[in-house]
């Protein structure tokens, strides 16, 4: 059959001398895998610039369920970006982002929800006047509540710690696991804060290092064999 949909390039990878294997997470179909012959050949229809990581595109494919790559039939530029090629901060949180989705989201189903907030992040990454230097920790939880395991509970008096392994607000610090009060406060405010107020959240640059890899380590704790995030080393280096 033969789908149009929007799509979010996730990955690609050169193969042969002229073609590219690409992984694009599609709004109609999920994460599904392409092969697009021809595209690094000077006389190709289709530029090698619209498959870069974290490209928005509007596409035409072939979809069979019963192979692991298919063809695209068509292909054109979904969103422009304006601002993420040109300034360092913004491209290095994006390719985080995008990475830490390549190596998370592996339903090939449909998920409109997912799709849209996918796409929102992105967008508003790219769009967005104000600091950008919270967004990869707002990203993160709410990619949580997709994949299954979002904080639960409220950060309280009577709550002030979170429980990293069991992923909720508790009255006590139990173990190696549970953030102290503050950084479960910081985490709070993530998720009670909207995405578009998220810079507002104050924090130094080792705090927001040291919430990034608490929540990284949330992550490990709820996805069996959670890989290796690479990008957030250069976040680190190009963040204030």
């Amino acid at each position: 059959m033969t789908i149009k949909t929007r799509g979010i390039v996730f990955r690609a990878i050169k193969y042969g001398e002229t073609s590219l294997i690409v992984d694009i997470y599609t709004e109609e179909k999920g994460l599904r895998k392409y092969i697009i012959n021809g595209v690094r050949s000077r006389k190709a229809k289709t530029k090698a610039s619209l498959l870069q990581v974290m490209s928005i595109v509007d596409m035409v494919a072939f979809d069979r369920e019963d192979r692991d790559l298919n063809r695209i039939q068509e292909l054109k530029s979904g969103f422009i970006y304006q601002g993420i090629p040109f300034n360092v901060i913004k491209g290095a949180i994006g390719l985080f982002i995008a990475e830490v989705a390549r190596k998370t989201i592996r339903e090939k189903e449909e998920n409109p929800a997912l799709f849209q907030f996918l796409f929102e992040v992105f967008t508003f990454l790219d769009r967005t006047k104000d600091s950008p230097a919270n967004l990869h920790i707002f990203f993160l939880l709410g990619l949580s509540s997709f994949l299954g395991f979002i904080p639960g509970g409220d950060y309280t008096e009577e709550t002030p710690y979170f429980d990293l392994k069991e992923g909720v607000f508790t009255e006590q610090e139990g173990h190696a696991h549970c953030l102290n009060e503050h950084f479960s406060a910081l985490l709070y405010q993530f998720l009670e804060t909207p995405m578009e107020a998220c810079h507002h959240i104050k924090m130094n640059r080792a705090e927001r290092k040291a919430l990034l890899q608490d929540v990284l380590s949330y992550f490990q704790l709820h996805i069996d064999h959670f890989p290796t995030i690479n990008a957030h080393l250069v976040l680190q280096e190009v963040l204030e």
